[in-house]
């Protein structure tokens, strides 16, 4: 018998270490240990890869492409129930009918006209699907996101004009920048505005995100390994 763990051990392993990574980072911040969802995030991943996760009760997953996501999970979500699929990437326009019809949550709400889009969408289909809205709090020029200063009216006009629902916001810290002011403002943002959720902190840095009060962590490569092709 081969002493070297098989692949789909070192996952489980590696989730499991994730998890417990967690809940101590939560209980570090004085949170309560559930109050952390771990949305692992499983792109350019095959079906099989994702399975072993699955198998140990991960419900959480996170995509960055509505092509990609509707190539694997309709089979997944039919063989393993409850499962909630988060989209994370960019989403176009003319993508938000597929989006609407296979995602459980949108954490990339990120203009006006996708708002109307996917406002539409959810009337058309009667499926209201919680919303994120993706704040650039680095102000990077080739992000997406909502600008920190035009944050506030976005999530009223969303509310409002728009009828979605609000969950939280996102965010994606500039890489070559430290994160946690990234953090801090996206908490900021999301307290004066009511909103409780908030998605930030990947695998190099949710531990830090949970200290700032992340609600959603969105975590990769620690669980699955580095990904073989370029996301």
């Amino acid at each position: 018998r081969m002493s070297r763990m098989s692949s789909d051990d070192e996952v489980i392993l590696r989730h499991g270490v994730v998890c417990e990574t967690i809940k101590n980072a939560a209980q570090d911040a004085g949170r309560a240990i559930n109050s952390v969802t771990l949305c692992a995030v499983s792109k350019t991943f095959s079906a099989e890869a994702i399975a072993p996760v699955l198998d140990v009760g991960q419900k959480v997953f996170g995509e960055n492409r509505v092509q990609e996501a509707e190539g694997k999970w309709p089979a997944l979500k039919a063989n393993y129930p409850n499962i909630e699929l988060h989209l994370i990437g960019p989403l176009q326009t003319n993508k938000a009918r597929s989006a609407v019809a296979l995602f459980d949550i949108i954490q990339t709400l990120d203009r006006p006209k996708l708002a109307q889009s996917l406002a539409r969408e959810m009337e058309r289909v009667d499926r209201r699907i919680p919303c994120y809205i993706q704040i650039n709090t680095g102000e990077e020029p080739q992000k997406a996101g909502i600008l920190p200063k035009d944050a506030d009216a976005f999530v009223r006009v969303c509310r409002e004009a728009y009828q979605l629902e609000i969950a939280g916001l996102m965010c994606i810290p500039p890489q070559d920048e430290e994160a946690s002011p990234h953090f801090a403002l996206l908490a900021d943002i999301g307290a004066r505005n009511g909103l409780t959720g908030l998605s930030m902190g990947m695998s190099a840095d949710y531990q830090l995100a949970i200290d700032f009060g992340a609600t959603v962590v969105r975590v990769g490569s620690a669980i699955f390994g580095s990904r073989t092709r370029a996301a």
